[in-house]
């Protein structure tokens, strides 16, 4: 299977030099084990170049079929880990910013002072793309607004306020709420979450439509440009905790919020470690409430 995995991570991370660090192999050991899948399969996966690295055709065809050989046989181990208890295992979760800077560093802290040999692998991305890690079988579970995995079990955990963020010397500073007829005026920086997109929605049921002049995917970058003047925004209350970014926080009419869940396609078939794991971010967050 090491091929498997090899071949994948070097997708991932666009380089041969960059897989083998990561795996823990030469960059010559690699190479091999990408050969002897190509050998394997009877075809060239990877196109190399000065450029760097591309899937050929038929490395694009069989990119996903590797990907579940692959994610099954990390399942397979895990059941074989489980079956021995939870002395170890693999959590591996799709998260986004706010989520993966706020809630788990310390519930995984908690997490390991009872379960010490348990590892946690984070994948972050969006709505979307996390419910398709899930759909795929590269995480466990996902954090998401659970309107974007309706063919998914969910658990709602928390409704979460979107705030306004605003340049320091901005003109609606002085306004104690910003409305949405406001910030719809103004340059206006997305985040992007997905097909799902919760300041979009708030926009678009007051039939307004924002001036949107960049698409970002990454909550504190957006905080660095509205930071430097580069316009407004709409983020979550949950990711601005702890920041040091010189922006203005202000309400928003009418009110955004959003909800947040545990998304998995059925806990039943879990591993053990990560239903465990679930279990206790539930009773932590209602402890908390």
């Amino acid at each position: 299977m090491k091929q498997y995995y090899a071949f994948l991570k070097v997708i991932e991370r666009g380089s041969f030099t960059k897989a083998a660090e990561e795996l823990g192999y030469t960059q010559s050991a690699i190479s091999q084990m990408i050969q002897a899948l190509e050998e394997e399969l009877g075809t060239t996966l990877i196109y190399r170049s000065r450029k760097g690295i591309t899937l050929t055709p038929d490395g694009e065809e069989f990119l996903p079929f590797i990907k579940r050989v692959a994610y099954s046989h990390a399942e397979l181990m895990e059941k074989a880990k489980e079956m021995k208890g939870l002395a170890s295992g693999n959590i591996r979760i799709g998260t986004f910013t706010s989520v993966s800077s706020n809630w788990l560093p310390s519930l995984m802290q908690d997490f390991k002072k009872l379960y010490p040999f348990v590892q946690f692998h984070l994948q972050q991305g969006e709505y979307t793309s996390i419910v398709k890690y899930i759909k795929e079988g590269s995480v466990d579970f996902g954090f998401v607004n659970p309107d974007a995995a309706e063919d998914l079990e969910t658990i709602a955990l928390k409704e979460d306020n979107m705030l306004a963020i605003l340049p320091e010397d901005h003109p609606l500073v002085s306004c104690p709420v910003v409305s949405l007829e406001d910030l719809a005026k103004e340059p206006f920086i997305l985040l992007e979450e997905g097909e799902i997109n919760e300041p979009l929605e708030a926009f678009k049921k007051q039939g307004l439509e924002p001036n949107i002049q960049y698409r970002v995917i990454d909550d504190y970058t957006i905080m660095s440009m509205v930071e430097s003047g580069l316009g407004v925004s709409v983020l979550s209350e949950m990711v601005m905790n702890k920041v040091r970014y010189r922006f203005v926080i202000k309400k928003v009419d009418p009110p955004i919020t959003r909800t947040i869940g545990i998304v998995y396609k059925n806990k039943k078939t879990l591993p053990i470690a990560s239903r465990y794991f679930i279990d206790f971010m539930i009773q932590k967050l209602s402890a908390a409430r």
